[in-house]
């Protein structure tokens, strides 16, 4: 049995881990799947399994419609905000590069806003670890810039807006989850998330799911590791530290991306590459001791 401390010492780590995935995943299945019906079917299943456990745990749900509220605005902004605005923005033509390294300017994003919002200082040493740890994920992103080919302004726009919205996510989850049971407060935002995204999907989509197993894959892994490990990993990470410090950790999301993409495709990786991946690491090191 793992001691608390332990524990705590490796959830950055396994977070970072199955948040890369992410990106595998969205791979495997965008071919097969129009987007964001595809995360319809992954919030409702993720809600459902993970109403499931807390029943089965008898966790305390939300006794007040604020609570519910609190939860639904935390996962439309977290899942239905970030992640339908970059697999839209994939699956219209932006590439996976390019939408980590504009994804990667979160950490930025939320050094600027926990001031103003909640109150959160950011010291010199934090942005000392923000700006290093960027400047590694661009080195990861650089090579594959040029063979990037054109796109649209439209796809750059809405990821950007999509890593806005997670920001803007995780600063109302630290200001008003603090207390909250995370299994239950992660299904109501789930629930939150179907509710946005899906009469967008409705717009803007037909509802094509294709029965590859390409699909089920990506489906399982996002519902089972992506939308319950690693969710529930960041918001434990949000609850017990300061969100721009969380935030640096997802400089070394595009590092790990790419090397799971080594093993699984045989992508390569340049030596600006792994420079890249020692300077990020460096970074979030940084961050991480403010």
């Amino acid at each position: 049995m793992l001691s608390p401390s332990t524990l705590a010492r490796l959830a950055p780590p396994l977070f970072v881990f199955l948040w890369a995935t992410g990106f595998i995943a969205a791979r495997l299945v965008i071919p097969y799947a129009d987007p964001l019906t595809f995360l319809v079917l992954r919030y409702v299943l993720a809600a459902i399994l993970l109403g499931l456990i807390a029943l089965a745990a008898r966790a305390p749900w939300p006794t007040a419609a604020r609570g519910w509220r609190n939860g639904m605005i935390a996962g439309m902004l977290i899942h239905g905000g970030y992640l339908g605005a970059v697999f839209w923005s994939i699956k219209h033509g932006l590439p996976a590069g390019i939408s980590a390294l504009i994804a990667g300017l979160q950490p930025l994003v939320t050094g600027m806003l926990v001031g103003p919002l909640i109150g959160e200082r950011v010291s010199a040493r934090r942005w000392l670890g923000i700006a290093v740890g960027f400047l590694g994920t661009a080195l990861v992103i650089a090579p594959k810039l040029g063979a990037a080919g054109g796109f649209s302004a439209l796809p750059v726009t809405v990821c950007f807006l999509g890593t806005v919205s997670i920001t803007l996510g995780t600063i109302w989850q630290k200001r008003t989850a603090a207390a909250v049971d995370l299994r239950t407060n992660a299904v109501a935002q789930f629930v939150g998330a179907a509710l946005a995204t899906l009469p967008v999907a409705l717009i803007l989509e037909n509802g094509r799911l294709e029965p590859a197993p390409e699909l089920f894959i990506g489906l399982t892994w996002s519902v089972v590791a992506l939308s319950i490990g690693a969710i529930g990993l960041l918001l434990v990470l949000i609850r017990r530290g300061a969100v721009a410090g969380v935030a640096a950790l997802l400089y070394l999301v595009p590092p790990v991306a790419a090397l799971i993409a080594y093993v699984l495709f045989g992508e390569t990786l340049s030596p600006v590459q792994i420079l890249g991946m020692l300077v990020a690491a460096a970074g979030v090191a940084i961050a991480s001791r403010a």
